[in-house]
């Protein structure tokens, strides 16, 4: 459905480890209504996460078209990463497996490019990281992404992965002084390696950040997880 002034309406979506997050918004980027979520199904396969994205489409607004963002590789609208949910996501062509269900067209991209879509200036080198079950990253040069940068899983210290030591199960494990203390090295290390100008950080738990942050670094809202979704039909 279009508004009667022609906008079109976007359902954004979010698949994380812990939530699948849904919201509606028109061409500018505005909510239509407020964001509804569930918890994410365990297992956490295809069909029950497309099942709980239908049933969250059906309580929102009604929409044009669907942005979904998803916590792994993605290229074409098929996901070939899944690490924080089930191995059945490799080689899932999401794209039309949801527009089958909602009858609306679909494009698919990682969750943390899509969150910096709604976040970064496109000026310069941005590096977007998102802390939540899993470590995401995303790179933009002067506003262009360089797709599928899987930071999280690379070598950082003591044999241990970006998303080893500063993903939910080790802020749970070691406890918010220690993550955060990993947290300003991997700032540190991150600056080193990508001369980044500006670095934001978001995700859920980019609110247990107690560290003094660098001038170019910036937390953003979580909602940029969604409102990115609009950048994704600029062709």
């Amino acid at each position: 459905m279009t508004e009667n002034n022609g906008s079109i309406r976007t359902l954004a979506v979010d698949i994380g480890g812990s939530g699948v997050k849904t919201l509606v918004l028109d061409e500018d980027g505005t909510a239509i209504a407020d964001r509804n979520r569930q918890e994410t199904p365990r297992p956490a396969k295809p069909e029950p996460i497309i099942a709980a994205i239908v049933t969250l489409a059906k309580e929102q607004s009604p929409f044009d078209r669907v942005s979904v963002g998803f916590p792994g590789v993605v290229r074409h609208g098929v996901t070939y990463t899944a690490v924080n949910l089930h191995e059945d996501w490799v080689g899932f062509d999401l794209a039309t497996s949801l527009q089958q269900q909602l009858d609306k067209p679909v494009r698919v991209a990682n969750d943390a490019d899509i969150q910096g879509l709604g976040a970064i200036a496109s000026e310069g080198v941005e590096l977007v990281v998102t802390l939540g079950t899993g470590f995401g990253t995303a790179l933009f040069v002067d506003g262009k992404l360089v797709p599928n940068l899987e930071g999280g899983h690379h070598p950082f210290r003591k044999d241990k992965t970006y998303e080893q030591l500063l993903g939910r199960a080790a802020l749970k494990k070691m406890g918010p002084k220690r993550w955060n203390k990993n947290l300003a090295r991997a700032i540190d290390a991150l600056q080193n390696l990508f001369n980044y100008d500006r670095l934001y950080i978001g995700g859920g738990e980019a609110k247990k950040i107690s560290i003094d942050l660098p001038e170019n670094v910036a937390i953003v809202p979580n909602i940029s997880g969604l409102l990115g979704g609009i950048a994704l039909w600029k062709d």
